[in-house]
């Protein structure tokens, strides 16, 4: 947890570096049209169907019963699923890029058509390659190497940003160069890093075509597919807010809602950053069956959680100041929306630590149920409340959502703990 502080550390100062480097080297419209962008193509990490999350703990699973032969066929096969779909997906959508008009869907000037639709093919396939490349970091977790698993990202957004830094010496404002540097560099430097890991500290459980064993995929996929609905509800809030922004306000205000969103990320980092660790070890220990462990820490979870409260209220009463010493004053965010920011991360991050239970003892048909009728009602929800509320009405539904789940995952903990879940409450 240390090292991952520390990582975690430098990859906030890199983000935080980000912004006003490629704020400098597009404009605000630019940016916020590239922003948008990226967004749409992050819907298309459903298509892993939860095979990453799914792996996490299976393998953390054999590894708690030295298991290392089931170890590497569950890394082997899952690799060969990702690297079959997302292959698939590139072909399907190389076809359906030649008739989309990307200036109609982002609510831009039609100036933008080549640039855009040229942009959208490179980016694309840098998305498809980089979720079957990142499937080292869920190995890492499993392996209880959460510090690991950061630092590859840390080193791939290191190395993007020098690219940006470089761009803005050579070239002009360019979405293009932009976004395949933002997208190329960090995917390349992790299958590097991947390949010196499993010739080295990894080596134990290496991946092989020998060992791809597609009859195993269903082990993976039972858990998998949960985590994938799941997923589809953090997709569509994280990534469909700033699409509709875009449409209804335009891409210029996308940027000042990913401000918000980026600033408090303080907050949502360091809290997210103690929990890390604990999805494998709850995994690890409910398989030993240490049920004391797992009390004494979610425990002392929820007495952290109190200084992130003082955190965000701090972050709150200061936001003026530091965004404008954070981005020399060029975006303007209006202080209700830090408002309902900040409520936005308390409360998501209070459900974050009965979530890293659930997901940890692999009982998240409950958390099935609450995202499928997330994603069914938050996009016309968001819609209302904006053109009610402003950009803030865009969090009023999954902060509504957010609170009745508390207490909903509250008493799912209780009775699994309490050896009286039964039915869904133990799915």
């Amino acid at each position: 947890m240390l090292g991952l502080f520390v990582v975690k550390g430098l990859n906030v100062g890199v983000s935080f570096l980000m912004v006003p480097l490629a704020l400098g080297y597009l404009d605000q419209t630019r940016y916020g049209i590239w922003i948008t962008l990226y967004g749409i193509f992050n819907w298309f990490s459903l298509f892993d169907i939860g095979l990453g999350n799914g792996l996490r703990n299976r393998l953390t699973e054999a590894l708690a019963n030295k298991d290392l032969f089931k170890a590497k066929v569950l890394i082997s096969t899952t690799y060969a699923a990702l690297i079959l779909i997302f292959a698939a997906l590139f072909a399907v959508f190389a076809i359906i890029n030649n008739f989309l008009d990307w200036t109609i869907l982002l609510n831009t000037p039609t100036s933008f058509r080549e640039e855009l639709n040229l942009l959208a093919a490179f980016v694309f396939f840098f998305f498809c390659m980089r979720f079957a490349a990142q499937l080292v970091t869920s190995v890492a977790l499993a392996k209880q190497d959460p510090a690991l698993s950061q630092t590859l990202e840390l080193i791939g957004r290191i190395m993007a940003l020098a690219g940006v830094f470089l761009l803005t010496i050579y070239t002009e404002g360019s979405i293009l160069y932009l976004g395949v540097v933002l997208t190329a560099v960090p995917v390349f430097t992790v299958i590097l890093l991947s390949i010196i890991l499993y010739l080295k500290k990894y080596r134990d459980i290496c991946p092989s075509i020998k060992l791809i064993r597609f009859k195993e995929l269903n082990n993976v996929l039972n858990l998998g597919l949960k985590f994938f609905i799941i997923q589809i509800a953090a997709i569509i809030f994280y990534q469909t807010n700033n699409f509709i922004i875009a449409q209804l306000f335009g891409p210029s205000e996308v940027t000042s809602f990913d401000i918000s969103f980026q600033y408090f990320g303080i907050a949502t980092i360091g809290f997210m950053t103690i929990l890390i660790p604990y999805w494998s070890a709850i995994t690890d220990a409910f398989t030993r069956g240490d049920i004391v462990w797992i009390k004494n820490v979610v425990k002392n979870l929820k007495l952290i959680w109190i200084g992130l409260l003082g955190l965000v209220i701090a972050l709150y009463l200061l936001s003026d100041f530091l965004v404008d010493l954070w981005l020399g004053g060029k975006i303007e965010v209006q202080k209700d929306l830090y408002f309902v920011m900040g409520l936005y991360v308390l409360v998501n991050a209070f459900n974050a630590i009965y979530s890293q239970f659930l997901n940890g003892v692999g009982k998240v048909m409950i958390q099935f149920y609450i995202a499928l009728s997330l994603a069914i009602i938050h996009i016309p929800l968001a819609i209302f409340f904006s053109q009610h509320f402003g950009i803030k009405g865009m969090l009023f539904s999954t902060i509504g959502f957010g609170v009745i789940t508390i207490f909903i995952y509250n008493l799912q903990y209780k009775k699994i703990l309490n050896g009286t879940a039964k039915g869904i409450w133990n799915k």
